[in-house]
């Protein structure tokens, strides 16, 4: 561990705190049953911003494969909506990008495969890079080449000298993950074809702040992005931040796209233009934000304690990074809340790191029938809401703990998401299945695979 003296991305030594939660445990660092007497290691949890490129970041700098390890629990495929979000997504870019077996699709942190299959389904060639073996396993069971390792120049490098060079190459969810945040991009320019692009998906700065989602704020996510940040750190590696959507997903995500080729959209101007209006590349945007964060504390502390004191029993819902932030930093443990429960099964049977909370599986919500559940993973409100329908017939109750903790009324209650990115539209489904049926028919890529020069036999199979 080492503390920050600069600014990870443009080494500007300017730094301002913005926030301080204090100490926390390794959000992901779940505790095995047999680890339940032993202290846990706390680390420093404060965000603070470079006056110099207005980056956002955690002070404290944790070793990768402390954070990253073999019994890293996090596997996509355990959210459905999830699932039909990148389905989407990988549809989109098959029609855009004209995709087929002659293309190749790199997505970096590919988890367990759960985006790249569908590539893999129609005959696109695919590679994924992740640093976690469970995952990677899953991956490679499913059918999705993947190579174990962590993503920076020298990995890329390695893969262009054995001749492979991406069309599209993919970032979810890991732009905030990366401590070497410029070896991390560099990769990223020496991979990609002159005409490639790739898409990076993260959660939106703008977002957190305006929602007061500190439980996103964790060490694993090193980085708090806005596009006045981005933008010198992708040109710094000759690399063009060209265009910008805005996500329902994660509480509001951005997908950027960028190339060796600078062709700047109209909506990326526009959000340039409003982040300018609204100071984000200075300190006085983020002021208010601590105080709010106090609040939502102190709020959701006197509500569970309420719902106590009146004989309610209270559990809540996904056992996810962002929940052990919210549950340590709140202190809501075992006096207050029975446990947590998931559907992933990786995670049953552990404890929540910090609290200690058990881990249980979701059915234990019937059989134990608790009064309210509290959405530690608020984030998929909407799919957590409409999968645990019998939990709430049966009287059961469900708390939101940001911007402003609340019981949910499911009479007033108004889904987050917009439908698309919920589920694959009728049209897209069908030219789906025409890529598909024209993939089996040629079966090109899936033929020429072994013909290809697979990392001298790095990839293990």
């Amino acid at each position: 561990m080492a503390q920050l003296t600069h600014c990870r991305s443009c080494q500007g030594t300017r730094l301002h705190q913005i926030l301080d939660l204090g100490l926390h445990p390794i959000a992901n660092a779940l505790v095995e049953p047999g680890q339940r007497g032993q202290p846990e290691k706390l680390f420093p949890l404060v965000v603070v911003m470079c006056e110099e490129c207005s980056l956002l970041q955690v002070t404290e700098t944790i070793l990768p494969n402390v954070l990253f390890g073999r019994d890293y629990p996090y596997f996509s495929s355990f959210s459905p909506a999830l699932l039909s979000h990148s389905r989407s997504h990988a549809l989109a870019l098959v029609e855009s990008r004209k995709l087929g077996p002659d293309s190749l699709v790199v997505e970096v942190a590919s988890n367990d495969g759960y985006l790249l299959k569908n590539f893999v389904e129609i005959g696109v060639p695919v590679l994924g890079v992740d640093p976690a073996a469970g995952p990677v396993q899953a991956a490679q069971k499913s059918g999705v080449r993947t190579l174990q390792a962590f993503f920076d120049g020298d990995t890329a490098r390695q893969l262009a000298r054995e001749g492979y060079q991406a069309d599209v190459m993919l970032a979810k969810n890991v732009l905030a993950h990366v401590e070497n945040i410029n070896a991390f991009v560099e990769g990223f320019a020496a991979l990609l074809k002159e005409d490639g692009i790739a898409q990076f998906e993260f959660p939106y700065l703008r977002d957190l702040i305006e929602s007061c989602a500190f439980d996103t704020v964790y060490h694993e996510h090193v980085f708090y992005y806005s596009l006045t940040a981005l933008k010198p750190l992708f040109e710094h590696h000759g690399l063009y931040l060209n265009d910008v959507e805005h996500l329902a997903i994660h509480g509001g995500s951005l997908r950027l796209t960028v190339s060796r080729i600078e062709v700047k959209s109209e909506r990326l101007r526009s959000f340039e233009a409003e982040e300018a209006a609204l100071g984000m590349d200075g300190r006085t945007y983020y002021e208010t934000f601590a105080r709010c964060v106090r609040d939502v504390r102190e709020h959701l502390r006197a509500l569970v304690l309420e719902l106590r004191s009146a004989g309610k029993r209270i559990a809540a819902y996904g056992a996810a990074a962002k929940g052990a932030t919210l549950l340590n930093y709140a202190e809501l443990g075992g006096e207050t809340l029975a446990y947590v429960v998931d559907r992933n099964v990786h995670k049953l049977g552990k404890d929540m790191p910090g609290l200690r909370l058990p881990i249980r599986n979701v059915e234990t919500l019937l059989s134990d029938r608790p009064d309210y559940l509290l959405l530690l993973a608020w984030n998929f409100s909407d799919e957590i809401i409409a999968q645990q329908k019998a939990f709430s017939d049966l009287g059961g109750q469900f708390i939101i703990p940001v911007p402003k903790p609340h019981i949910v009324d499911l009479q007033q209650y108004t889904p987050r998401m917009a439908a698309a990115e919920l589920v694959v539209c009728s049209d897209g489904r069908a030219a789906w299945e025409t890529a598909r049926n024209k993939a089996r028919t040629t079966r090109r890529a899936m033929d020429s695979e072994p013909d290809r020069k697979w990392l001298s036999g790095l990839v293990p199979l």
